[in-house]
């Protein structure tokens, strides 16, 4: 079973993905900004972090950028879930490292492939 932080300030989204995510054997973890988000990160350690770009004041850039900057969390693959598909918002989540990236809305079997890979270095 991965643990699995999902941080979306969409409470909705996070609660139906969640259920999702649970189904297909994953222990979840929830945030609705980027700072609980961190901090979660930072005590949990999750497997994979699911982040939102379009969060109030902390975006998903600087959530990811702090979190790569982070000795303890620096190593957690992130994946980039989000409705922005422009080029530059996807080459700059790419910049920063993440492991990858989709957009809303999307397959749940999708989302759980790119979880599946984002985890296969790890194992």
């Amino acid at each position: 079973m991965s643990k699995l932080l999902l941080i979306d300030d969409e409470r909705e989204f996070v609660e139906m993905l969640s259920v999702v995510l649970k189904r297909a054997g994953n222990q979840m973890l929830e945030a609705f900004n980027g700072e609980d988000g961190i901090k979660i990160a930072k005590k949990e350690k999750p497997d994979v972090i699911l982040l939102d770009i379009n969060m109030p004041k902390m975006d998903g850039h600087e959530v990811a950028l702090r979190l790569k900057n982070d000795e303890e969390t620096k190593m957690i693959p992130i994946i980039i879930v989000t409705a922005k598909k422009d080029s530059e918002t996807i080459s700059r989540s790419f910049d920063l490292e993440v492991a990858d990236y989709i957009t809303k809305p999307f397959e749940n079997s999708v989302l759980l492939e790119k979880i599946k890979k984002a985890l296969s270095p790890r194992r």
